[in-house]
């Protein structure tokens, strides 16, 4: 079953960068918090787990932001080698 989009265009983009990265995006749907996006390997390593697991928020106050803060986090992790030209 695939996921539902979000419904902030430039969110959704990232959120189809990460995942072109190798990381996981579930959807949770509870509060403010529309879901999460997982690292493939979920190390310790990358960063002391620090970016193994993020929330992604369904209404943001900045759309742009928070896209921007979520491609830093597939971009930093040691394990997606993440590109943010695209």
């Amino acid at each position: 079953m695939s996921r539902p989009k979000h419904p902030k265009k430039e969110i959704e983009i990232a959120l189809r960068y990460a995942e072109k990265n190798g990381w996981r995006v579930e959807h949770r749907g509870k509060g403010h918090c529309w879901g999460q996006m997982m690292c493939k390997q979920n190390s310790s390593m990358c960063r002391c787990g620090e970016f193994c697991i993020t929330s992604i928020n369904s209404t943001p106050r900045n759309e742009k932001t928070h896209a921007k803060q979520l491609k830093r986090v597939v971009n930093n992790c040691i394990y997606s080698g993440g590109n943010d030209n695209e």
